[in-house]
């Protein structure tokens, strides 16, 4: 894929000064960091080498990259290797979709607590599904999944919600035998949305019976029990919106699937188109008209506002495994679902003409293909002081 023409290291760098005065209110250390973080990534502040083709001898300069997860330049790399690690992991059976999302009416408390909501979030979804799954006039079996956290929608903004991709069926609660879902369909999005708004408010209450919540500027009068309680209550005045897919192909469609929602930012740069007189213009879908690609601007202060506010906290889990993919249980309960399908843990469920033990390079050469090859690595400090490189002569 071609470099976009513009990247939200060129809109942080535009805005200058101008929004760090003007974000004092809520701009944390943390905030901070990234944005060092993206501006410096892949420039000459974070140092870098000089890599050699082991075919033709042409050779580049390249700058490192930041790996900060909010960075929109260095999540490709980790997809890869996140998604090389599940490819053994894979059933092969039909996979199913689901997504649980937050009301809008908790959007604000989880801004302000976002390592317990969102935490809560995960739980209760991951609830939801295994009692659901494991109930006979659904179900009747145990399964696992795993969950993926995104908190934005189309337009930057704060949108929390939950992605599960699951395997549409499971183990017996014997563990005999595998149960397989019917075809076309996996649980009731209705079940769903009624168990996991039961679970996420039972939820609520215990964390703020622990204190573990705060609040503040327009909700500081939830921290009295009663208006606490009287909010629980309009939660149930509605049905909670639980997205489910239809269950789709089998492992190799599944691991192309994974790489969509995996190790998403917030906004790609392929997504940004310009930058003019103080306003940004990005390119979103709206899903309420059959996914029309459209065209929003939005003024530099407030692109950069929506962008962090997905800034997740130090530490947190944002890919987890549940159910038999637990990292507890599928040492144990992996080997018996391949076994019961006819299928043994180490065959590979996704062809692939390169093994997976064979080192595959990060970067080929961009004029004939081949391995390129570190000759050589500078710091920052380095890269400030030494003499500019000798241009290298092409072969005509």
């Amino acid at each position: 894929m071609s470099r976009p023409p513009l990247e939200v290291a060129d809109l942080i760098r535009a805005a200058g000064t101008t929004f760090f005065e003007g974000s004092r209110k809520w701009f944390t250390w943390l905030h901070l960091k990234i944005l060092t973080a993206i501006v410096c990534c892949r420039t000459s502040a974070l140092g870098g080498h000089i890599d050699e083709c082991s075919h033709c001898g042409q050779r580049a300069i390249s700058f490192n990259s930041c790996r900060n997860r909010h960075c929109p330049k260095c999540q490709s790399n980790a997809r890869d290797r996140w998604l090389q690690a599940r490819r053994r992991e894979l059933l092969p059976v039909p996979y199913a979709h689901v997504v649980f999302t937050l009301p809008g009416q908790l959007a604000p408390l989880a801004l302000q607590n976002k390592s317990e909501i969102y935490g809560l979030l995960f739980r209760a979804s991951a609830e939801t599904l295994l009692t659901v799954a494991r109930d006979e006039r659904h179900l009747g079996a145990d399964i696992g999944f795993f969950s993926v956290l995104h908190t934005w929608n189309q337009k930057l903004l704060h949108h929390p919600h939950v992605h599960c991709v699951v395997p549409a069926g499971g183990l017996s609660p014997d563990h005999t035998r595998w149960v397989g879902a019917r075809s076309g369909f996996f649980l009731p999005v209705h079940v769903l949305g009624r168990v996991f708004r039961g679970k996420f408010v039972a939820g609520l209450r215990q964390l703020h019976a622990a204190g573990k919540l705060g609040f503040h500027g327009s909700l500081a009068s939830l921290v009295e029990p009663a208006a606490f309680a009287a909010m629980l209550r309009g939660l149930f005045r509605c049905d909670w919106v639980v997205y489910s897919k239809r269950p789709f192909g089998g492992a190799e469609h599944a691991l192309r699937y994974l790489g969509c929602y995996t190790h998403r930012v917030a906004i790609s740069n392929h997504r940004l188109v310009a930058l003019e007189r103080g306003e940004v213009a990005f390119r979103w879908r709206d899903s309420a008209h059959k996914n029309k690609k459209r065209l929003m601007r939005l003024a530099l202060d407030e692109f950069l506002r929506r962008f962090f506010l997905h800034v997740l906290p130090r530490g947190f889990v944002r890919i987890r495994h549940f159910g038999f993919f637990a990292h507890r249980r599928r040492g144990a309960l992996l080997p018996l679902c391949f076994a019961l399908l006819g299928q043994t843990a180490n065959s590979p469920t996704v062809t692939d003409s390169t093994p997976t033990d064979v080192h595959r390079p990060q970067w080929l050469c961009p004029q004939c293909g081949g391995a390129m090859v570190t000759l050589e690595r500078f710091t920052a400090a380095e890269a400030r002081f030494r003499s500019p490189p000798i241009a290298h002569q092409q072969q005509p």
